[in-house]
């Protein structure tokens, strides 16, 4: 049965007169849908452009009561109507239509109102905002807790291929234990990166931090048990248990190790920093590189102390004693970092469209781990290659070709066999560590005066062109004397200013054009690039075991560092459309205008 009603309202004058539609009635439900076309406004103080549109729905339910309501009060002035249909008119009061319009109304105009009403901020108050951490009390737990954590990770980086070094008289144990662990980091940083991002961000961290102790004190075990044993034939070395445990536990500390930064660094810090607050965001990252700098500069001059004092057994126990004093430390750190911050670490990392962190899409996953890893390394390597700041990326990938220029296991190894005391070398690493803690000074300067894209163009060709000057040192074979040896440190300490500047910089850099929800995807993947760059440098420096050859390895390292250089700056020439929005703040990446009517 078809039916219509007209409403004719009177007694206000900003009541309006609504037509109802023909109400078709359905054979089951008896329901029936109208539309209210507002012929008038209902009232003059809503009388604004953005309402002309403006359409109320309403759903009727029960279309026995609403015939019953339309049969009292029948108003005789009405509109003529068409003939072919009998419509009946109801009269009823506007001030209840006046209302619930008022009250539909504020819906859609409660946030223009909010915008009108809020004060604008002064430039100064701006500024300050932008310095003000959203969490300071958190962001200074994250420092102790990192501080705890990254002192042993640095001073253990220092002493496992010193000790090894020490034992036998070849970069090719060096070698094959670092290409392992950065291919673990390759397979399974993606992996890793996907799970923390599904699962709870402290039980994660304090979990991983767990598995990285353990295979620290299980390295220590095995390293320890080597000294003991009589030294073999490099060749033999390879094949023996203990090495292959070693191999595969120092992979775990590593690929763990790598997890725990890349969450702290990318995820972390920008929430208890504020994602809106890119000055105090900058600081906290400047604090980050320097409490990470310091713990090499300490736990590398000690650990290389003390090996010159004592047997190498001795520090390792010393070392293997601290990991332990550490673990219960970082943990609770961690818990109080979260209980600081009013638990921000506990909220959901996605966001609620389009992501699938449910954990049961997780568990169903898990049933057939093979294939999920695989899943997760493909969606890692395409989340990475589309990110918007993908050459800034690369050109800091390139950057760990450099596994000889730089203090690192290969260096290490190089001097150790060159027949420098321990106390050098480790001085040698600390003061690589020192420099970058210089760099974060410097990076605020450069980033100041230059804007932050340009400082990292900066850094790039300043560790460029020393390195250079190194490579020549090398070749004219002067390091056979001590004083060119001495110069050779030096460019090399000197580059690592321009290295860990660009370091500094490119966090910003990724931080910015990075959402929060993939940071941690894609962050372990940018880390898997890199291992993937460090692993094919220690492949060829297995191939290339000998000192002598230390030379091509050197050169290698050299033109990884120009490239980087190179690209990064081809990349400044020629932006893309997403970048200059990124980055239009920066007076080199002007944000395009756009032409609009109105001027």
């Amino acid at each position: 049965m078809a039916s219509s009603v007209v409403v004719v309202a009177h007694g206000q004058p900003s009541a309006g007169l609504f037509r109802f539609g023909r109400l078709q009635s359905h054979a089951a439900s008896s329901s029936s849908c109208l539309r209210l076309r507002p012929r008038r406004w209902l009232s003059p103080h809503f009388a604004s452009p953005r309402l002309a549109a403006f359409r109320l729905r309403c759903s009727l339910t029960n279309t026995d009561t609403y015939n019953s309501v339309a049969t009292d009060d029948v108003h005789e002035d009405t509109t003529p109507l068409d003939s072919n249909c009998s419509v009946p008119v109801v009269h009823l009061k506007s001030d209840s239509l006046e209302t619930e319009g008022l009250n539909l109304l504020v819906c859609n105009t409660y946030a223009d109102t909010v915008l009108t009403t809020l004060p604008v901020l002064s430039e100064e108050e701006q500024n300050a905002l932008a310095a003000t951490p959203a969490h300071p009390a958190g962001l200074y737990a994250l420092y102790a807790s990192c501080l705890a954590g990254n002192l042993v990770e640095q001073l253990w980086n220092f002493a496992w291929p010193a000790a090894i070094a020490l034992n036998h008289p070849s970069l090719l144990p060096v070698a094959v234990i670092g290409f392992f662990a950065k291919l673990a980091v390759i397979v399974g940083g993606p992996l890793v990166g996907k799970l923390m991002d599904h699962f709870p961000r402290v039980p994660a961290y304090n979990c991983l931090t767990l598995v990285q102790v353990a295979a620290q004190l299980l390295s220590v075990g095995m390293i320890i048990h080597a000294h003991t044993i009589h030294p073999t034939s490099v060749s033999c070395v390879l094949v023996q248990p203990w090495f292959l445990v070693l191999v595969i536990a120092l992979a775990v500390e590593r690929l763990s190790g790598l997890a725990l930064g890349v969450a702290m660094e990318r995820d972390w810090v920008v929430l208890l920093a504020g994602t809106n607050r890119p000055v105090a965001l900058a600081q906290a990252n400047a604090i980050l590189s320097r409490i990470d700098l310091l713990s090499e500069i300490v736990g590398a001059s000690l650990f290389g102390i003390f090996l010159s004092r004592y047997e190498p057994a001795t520090c390792l126990k010393l070392a293997a004693s601290l990991m332990i004093c550490s673990l219960p430390v970082v943990v609770v750190l961690t818990s109080l970092t979260n209980w600081l911050s009013a638990g921000v670490l506990d909220h959901a990392k996605c966001p609620q469209t389009g992501c699938g962190c449910s954990s049961a899409g997780l568990i169903s996953d898990s049933e057939n781990i093979l294939g999920s890893s695989v899943e997760a390394i493909k969606h890692g390597w395409f989340e990475y290659i589309q990110q918007p700041v993908l050459p800034a990326s690369l050109a800091y990938v390139l950057l760990y070709f450099n596994v000889v220029l730089a203090p690192g296991g290969l260096m290490t190894a190089f001097l150790t066999q060159h027949g420098l005391n321990p106390s050098i070398i480790g001085g040698f690493s600390g003061l690589c560590a020192f420099m970058g803690v210089a760099a974060t000074f410097v990076s605020a300067k450069m980033v100041e005066r230059l804007g932050i894209l340009k400082a990292g163009a900066a850094g790039l060709i300043f560790q460029a062109a020393l390195l250079t000057i190194a490579v020549a040192v090398y070749w004219f074979g002067f390091l056979s004397q001590k004083i060119p040896l001495v110069f050779f440190l030096c460019l090399i300490v000197l580059s690592r200013l321009g290295h860990m500047s660009y370091d500094v910089v490119g966090a910003q850099i990724l931080q910015t054009g990075i959402p929060a929800s993939k940071a941690n995807l894609i962050g372990t993947t940018e880390v898997s690039f890199a291992s993937l760059a460090e692993s094919v440098m220690l492949g060829v420096a297995i191939i290339a075991n000998d000192v002598s050859h230390f030379g091509f390895l050197a050169m290698l390292s050299l033109l990884s560092v120009v490239g980087a250089a190179c690209l990064y700056c081809s990349w400044l020439k020629n932006p893309t459309d997403i970048q200059r929005s990124l980055f239009s703040f920066e007076p080199h990446f002007p944000l395009l205008k756009v032409d609009t009517p109105n001027g």
